[in-house]
C-alpha cells in the first residue's frame, strides 16, 4: 500500500469517530519565489483553526492554484473529500490534497492533547562525524556548513539536473543508488508530493539514521516510521493568524512556528492519539 493511502486509512479512521472541521481557506504566497524559501509552501486553513502545509513548487502548481482561485471551490469543502486528492495523479491536486490532510493531523493532535517536541537541531539531530559518509535527498544549502565542518563527506541526490556536479566539500548527483554506502540520510519532506518516497527510500538500505524534514512534513509518522524514516521535523505552528499573513506577504515566519521533532520514542502512535481525541 502506498504512503497516500496508508495516510488516508488514519485520517478516515479520525472521521469516523465524529464531524471534522471543513475548509476555510487556501492561503498562498507570493507569484513570485522570494528569498530564503519564504515563497514554497502554502497553507490550507479549517474552521477550527487548523492549518496544514504543502509544498508548491513543483512543476506549474503555484501558478495553476493562482490562476484558479475561488473556483478550486474550498471553502466550506469537506476537508476529508478533499485530502483525498493526495491519492491522485495531478500535481496540483496533490499539493491541495495534501495540505488538508496535514491540516486534519494538526486537529487530531490538538484533540488528543499532543505537541511534539521543539526541535534545536536544524540537521535533524544527525550528529555528523568525520569520516562517515552522509546522504542528502533534495539539496538543503542552509545544512550544508554544519555537515560538511564535520569532517563527513556528502552526496546529495537531486532531481534537477543542473544542479549535478562536484562542489566544494561535497557532490551532487542525479543517481539515487549512491545512497546505498550512506549512514545517515537527511531528506526534503518534498518526496511526499513527488511520488519518489519508496524509491528514494529503498536506496537508503544501509542508512541507521533517516530523517525527513520541512516546513510540509506535518503528516501522520506512522507509516514513515514503518518504511525505515527515523525523525520527522516540521513546523508547530502557534500563531495562525500571523503565520498566514506572513506566508502570504513572503515574510519569515519563525516567531509564528516552531520546529518539532517526531522520532518513534516520543510519537505515542496513531491508534492511541485517537483514543486520546475521542474522549475529548
Amino acid at each position: 500500500m502506498s504512503f497516500a493511502a496508508e495516510y488516508l486509512a488514519q485520517l478516515e479512521a479520525f472521521a469516523a469517530r465524529g464531524p471534522l472541521p471543513r475548509i476555510r481557506a487556501l492561503h498562498l504566497p507570493p507569484a513570485q519565489a522570494v528569498a530564503d524559501n519564504r515563497g514554497e509552501f502554502c497553507a490550507l486553513e479549517l474552521e477550527d483553526g487548523s492549518l496544514g502545509l504543502s509544498y508548491v513548487l513543483l512543476d506549474d502548481t503555484l501558478a495553476r492554484l493562482r490562476a484558479a482561485g475561488d473556483s478550486l471551490g474550498l471553502a466550506g469543502a469537506d476537508a476529508l473529500a478533499v485530502a483525498h486528492r493526495y491519492a491522485g495523479a495531478d500535481s496540483c491536486a496533490r499539493t491541495i490534497g495534501f495540505a488538508a490532510a496535514n491540516a486534519l493531523t494538526r486537529c487530531l493532535f490538538d484533540r488528543a492533547g499532543f505537541r511534539p517536541g521543539d526541535s534545536a537541531d536544524s540537521i535533524g539531530q544527525m550528529n555528523p562525524q568525520a569520516g562517515e559518509r552522509i546522504g542528502m535527498i533534495g539539496l538543503f544549502r542552509p545544512l550544508l556548513g554544519r555537515i560538511l565542518q564535520s569532517g563527513a563527506s556528502l552526496t546529495v541526490v537531486e532531481l534537477k539536473a543542473e544542479l549535478a556536479g562536484e562542489d566544494e566539500g561535497y557532490r551532487v548527483t542525479l543517481d539515487a543508488n549512491e545512497l546505498a554506502e550512506c549512514s545517515k540520510v537527511v531528506s526534503t519532506s518534498t518526496l511526499l508530493l513527488n511520488d519518489t518516497l519508496d524509491r528514494m527510500l529503498g536506496c537508503c538500505r544501509k542508512a541507521r539514521w533517516i530523517a525527513m524534514v520541512g516546513p510540509s512534513a506535518g503528516c501522520l509518522p506512522d507509516a514513515l516510521f514503518a518504511r525505515g524514516v527515523t525523525l520527522l521535523g516540521g513546523n508547530w505552528i502557534s500563531d495562525r493568524k500571523g503565520f498566514v499573513a506572513a506566508l502570504k506577504n513572503g515574510e519569515p515566519r519563525s516567531e509564528f512556528a516552531a520546529k518539532f521533532v517526531l522520532t518513534a520514542d516520543n510519537y505515542p502512535g496513531f491508534t492511541a492519539l485517537l483514543g486520546r481525541a475521542a474522549g475529548t
